[in-house]
C-alpha cells in the first residue's frame, strides 16, 4: 500500500472513531468539547503509526538474527561462494540482506571481467550505497508523523484549555447581581482540563515512540553501515592477492 493512502485511510478512520467514541463518553468528558474527539483521532493515528512501525522494523531484521546471518554471509564471500552468499541473503531477507546482496551481486558480475580492481571496489561500493538509499527511507517511514502527531497534539490540547478558560472567564464576568454562573464556570474549567490532559498525554506517547524508533533506526543503519564494511574490507582483501 502506497504511504499516501495509508496515511489518508489512517486519518479518516481516526476521525470517525474519535467522534464516536467521544460521543459515548461520560458527561464530564465530553464537556471537553469536539475538541476531545480530535485528540481521541490522534490517538488512533499513534497506534496505528506505531503498530506500523514495530510491524515494518521486525520484517527489516529477516527472519534470522542479524549476526548469524551476517556470520554466514562473511563465511561464504571468504570461501568464493558468491552464489551461497545471494542465496543466504535472499533467504534471510530484510534491509542488511538486501544491501549485502547488492554489493555481492555487482562484485559476483564484475570480478571475472578486466575491469581494474579499484573500479570493482568503486561499483561494489556504489551498489550498496544505492541499495542503502533505497532501504533508509523504509525504515524511516512515519516518524515525521509521530513527531508531528506530538507537537500537534499539544498545540490542540492548549487550545481546548484556551477555550475552556475563556468560557470560565465569561461565566464570572456575566455574574448576575454578584452571583456566578457555577454550572457555567464548571464547564469551562472542565473543558480546559479535559483537552490539557488529552493533549499531555498525546503527547508524551509520541514523543516516547519517536525517540524509541529513532534510536532503532539509527542501531540498525549502524549495524547495516558496519557490515557492508565489512564485506567491502573482504572483497578489496581478495583483490589484493
Amino acid at each position: 500500500m502506497k504511504q499516501g493512502v495509508f496515511v489518508t485511510i489512517v486519518l479518516v478512520v481516526a476521525l470517525v472513531v474519535g467522534f464516536v467514541v467521544w460521543s459515548q463518553l461520560p458527561e464530564y468528558l465530553q464537556k471537553g468539547g469536539p475538541l476531545v474527539a480530535i485528540l481521541i483521532a490522534l490517538s488512533v493515528m499513534l497506534v496505528a503509526f506505531i503498530a506500523e512501525r514495530i510491524i515494518s522494523l521486525n520484517k527489516a531484521k529477516g527472519k534470522a538474527s542479524v549476526q548469524s546471518f551476517f556470520k554466514k554471509v562473511v563465511t561464504m564471500v571468504q570461501g568464493g561462494d558468491y552464489d551461497g552468499a545471494l542465496a543466504t541473503c535472499d533467504k534471510q531477507r530484510g534491509s542488511c540482506a538486501n544491501v549485502l546482496r547488492a554489493g555481492i551481486d555487482r562484485y559476483r558480475q564484475v570480478k571475472d571481467t578486466n575491469t581494474a580492481s579499484e573500479k570493482k571496489l568503486e561499483e561494489t561500493q556504489r551498489a550498496i550505497e544505492e541499495a542503502n538509499a533505497l532501504e533508509v527511507p523504509l525504515l524511516e517511514r512515519n516518524l515525521i508523523a509521530l513527531s508531528t502527531i506530538a507537537s500537534i497534539a499539544t498545540m490542540v490540547g492548549l487550545l481546548g484549555t484556551t477555550i475552556g478558560m475563556i468560557r470560565a472567564f465569561a461565566a464570572t464576568g456575566h455574574a448576575s447581581g454578584g452571583v456566578i454562573d457555577a454550572t457555567s464556570l464548571a464547564t469551562g474549567i472542565s473543558e480546559a482540563l479535559v483537552n490539557t490532559a488529552g493533549g499531555l498525554f498525546d503527547a508524551i506517547i509520541g514523543i516516547v515512540a519517536y525517540n524509541y524508533f529513532v534510536n532503532k533506526v539509527d542501531s540498525f543503519n549502524y549495524t547495516v553501515d558496519e557490515a557492508s564494511y565489512e564485506i567491502l574490507q573482504l572483497i578489496k582483501a581478495k583483490e589484493a592477492k
